[in-house]
Formats: structure tokens, sequence, C-alpha cells
């Protein structure tokens, strides 16, 4: 039975939809004090005040990395049964009070317990529940609307909030500063995900894309098909080769992009460059990100997400080749817009494909059994960079053999195809 459409969603002067695009993206920019490129800025600090090693606190990350991510398709079937606006309130609360908790570890066990709780409750529940809801209330313009989305988070996550967490750093010192962020999203993201998140339109007697006239209305029907043609579960999708091909794809990208962020500064020093050349990479990263995201989304609704997943997983193999060979800053520019414009094509395409290929009834559930890959690729990342540098003496194994796979990756997207249900009509002899 339909819900009684609710006063904020009615009283909208525009298609809901857009109050959830903007509500889903401050979710996804939320996530950032459990990304890699925020916890990142802390490490020193960490060291520094808990008398730790490098390499431990880098154990530790990737562990609580891993684990973190064994508990995001539970996450996910929650977002399934209980909708996304109770889900996103749940998961801002725990997530705030696991920043908090950061400000307060005294040895290696608690920071390896915060790890655990930031990834998995920031940087996997708290943006699988985000961009599941905005994939809820879009369907034909579902590209274009997540590379609006994708284009802000890469300006306003990566490129500003860096710079925030400096300066919270610097004025308040580093436990301070993570309190801080945890109280941020206790009280605004909960308060952002109670009053706009909803969890589909159909509840409200709305269509996907505000569609309203007879002739939208029958191509959103012929989209949408029937539920047993058109919505998998997480157990049939699994059941289809192409799944696999898409889940090692998109967790690839993950694995290869985490891997050179974390050895970012020794694979410059290798190079002749320095750890300053290393942090002024990430501005050409954040805007070629920004731009291939917003170019990706309307692209996605016009070419067959094969050929743009292959091209982004060619950008990839190029950008480990790059790093290998890169010589002067100009270089070292051009590969940090090699590599933003790959990981801004792997965000959208990691989030389109999913409901393009297998519809939205069951999102929540394949969104966390997707996300949960990525995020274990992104655990093992640096691993093999790591024993290359230190076994080989050098990182040029690990890139060559990382170019490969990502380019053998790239020739079988290019027979991806879009699965279809084979439905029994029952006998009615």
């Amino acid at each position: 039975m339909l819900k009684k459409r609710k006063s904020l969603v009615a009283s909208a002067p525009f298609f809901y939809g857009w109050v959830i695009m903007a509500a889903g993206t401050f979710g996804i920019i939320m996530t950032s004090p459990g990304q890699t490129y925020t916890v990142s800025i802390f490490i020193e600090s960490i060291i520094a005040d808990l008398g730790i090693s490098r390499s431990l606190v880098s154990t530790l990350y990737s562990v609580g990395t891993l684990i973190g991510s064994f508990a995001l398709p539970f996450w996910g079937r929650q977002i399934d049964r209980r909708g996304s606006r109770t889900m996103v309130v749940v998961i801002s609360v725990l997530f705030g009070l696991a920043c908090i908790f950061m400000g307060f570890v005294q040895n290696a066990l608690m920071l390896g317990l915060g790890f655990v709780l930031v990834r998995m409750l920031g940087q996997g529940s708290l943006g699988l529940v985000s961009q599941t809801v905005i994939n809820q209330w879009w369907m034909r313009k579902r590209g274009m609307v997540t590379g609006i989305s994708g284009l802000l988070m890469s300006l306003l996550g990566m490129g500003i909030f860096p710079t925030i967490v400096y300066a919270l750093i610097a004025a308040f010192e580093w436990r301070m500063a993570y309190i801080l962020l945890g109280l941020a999203t206790l009280t605004l993201m909960t308060g952002v995900g109670y009053i706009f998140y909803r969890n589909r339109p159909e509840d409200y007697h709305l269509n996907p894309d505000g569609a309203v006239d007879e002739a939208d209305a029958a191509e959103l029907q012929a989209m949408r098909l029937t539920p047993e043609s058109e919505n998998w579960t997480l157990g049939e999708a699994m059941r289809t080769r192409v799944f696999w091909i898409l889940v090692v794809g998109t967790s690839s990208f993950a694995m290869f992009s985490t891997g050179l962020f974390f050895h970012l500064v020794s694979i410059f020093s290798d190079r002749g460059l320095d750890a300053v050349a290393a942090a002024s990479v990430y501005l050409p990263v954040s805007l070629a990100a920004a731009a291939a995201t917003l170019v990706t989304g309307f692209l996605t609704d016009r070419v067959p997400l094969r050929f743009l997943l292959a091209f982004a997983l060619l950008l990839q193999a190029v950008s480990l080749v790059m790093a290998q060979f890169m010589q002067g800053a100009v270089a070292a520019f051009v590969f940090g817009a090699v590599m933003g414009a790959t990981n801004g094509m792997a965000r959208n395409l990691g989030t389109v494909c999913w409901p393009s290929f297998y519809g939205r009834a069951n999102l929540g559930s394949i969104y966390g059994f997707t996300a949960a890959a990525g995020v274990v690729g992104a655990a093992l990342g640096p691993i093999p960079f790591g024993f290359a540098r230190d076994m080989l003496g050098s990182y040029e194994m690990a890139l060559f053999a990382s170019a490969g796979v990502s380019l053998l990756l790239a020739a079988v997207s290019l027979f991806v195809q879009k699965p279809h249900k084979i439905i029994e009509i029952p006998n009615l002899k």
C-alpha cells in the first residue's frame, strides 16, 4: 500500500528528486572523515602522539578497512527493508560517535577499532545509503544526476574538505579535530537525513525523474518492464556472468587507485620528485575527477556502459604506466589529471551500472555487496605495491602488472551486455 504523500514532498515547487540529489550529495561529501584523503591528514599526528610505527598504522588501516567492508552487505539489506531515511539517521549517529571515539584513542588496539568504525560507517555505509537514495529517485536522467553529484563531491569533498581538516588540526590539535568532525556529523548529517531523505518516489505517488505526462509515463513503464524481468535480487544477479565482470572491473579502480595514492610520495621520490610535488598533484586529480564525473554522467544516458567502462579501464592502465616513467612537474600534473579522470569515470560508472542492469527493487543489497567488494580492493591495493618496492627495489613490476590487468579487464568489458531474466510461463493445461 502506498504511503500518504509527505507534506515536504507535496509542497516542493519542483520535482522532489532534486532535493534528494542535493541531500544525497551532502551525505556523500560527509563521508569524508572516513575517506583516505582525510584520514591521511591525521596519520603524522597519530604516529607522533601514540608513539607507534608507520608500518603498524598502515597495517591497522588496511585491516580496519577490510574488516569494515564485511558489514556493508548487512547495511545494504537494512536499506532495502527499512528505507533510506531511517537508515541514514542510524548510520549518521553511529558514524558521528565513531569520529568522536577517534579523538580518544590511546593505543594501537583502540586505533585499529577506530579505523574499522570510520571506514565501515563513513567510507562505506553512509556513502552506500546516500547513493542508493539518489538512484531510487532517478531513472532516465540517472547518469546526468550522478554526474552532477560526483562533480560536487570532487570539488567539495576531495577538493575542499582536506583544507578544512588541516585548519581544524592547526587550531585545535588532531584529537579535537576528529571530535568536531563527529559532532558535525551527529548534528548536520543526521538532521539533513531525517528532514530531506525520502525512500522511493512511488511511495509519494510520484514517478522517477518527475514524469507526469502520458508520453513520459509510457516511456517509464517501458523502462521498468515488470518486477520479474527488470528487478533482480542479489542472489539472482550473482548468478550472471556480467555481475562478476562488473564487480571485478569496478573493484579494480578502488584497488589500483588506493595503491597509487598510498605510495604516491614514495613513487614520486623514485622519479626524482619531492613530497611537495606529490601533494600538489591532488589539485589536477580533483579537477579532472570533477570534469570526468560530469561528462561521464552525460554520456551514460547516451553511450553503452560497456564502452565507457572499457575506456575508464584503459585510462587506468595509462596512469599506472605513467607513474613509472614521469619526469618533472609537468608530467606529474598530467599523471594527476589522468588519474583523476579515471577516478571520476569509475565513481560514476560504479554507481550507474547496478540499477541500470539489475533494477531498483533490491538496490541496497546489491550496492552493499558491490561496495564491500570495492572496499576489499581498496584494502588490498597498497600491498602488492609495497612488496614490489621492498623485495624488488622498485614499483615497476607492480605497476606494469596492474596495467596489464586493467587492459585485460577493458577488453573483457567490451562484451558486457545487460542480462535478461528467463521467465517461466506456467503450463495452463
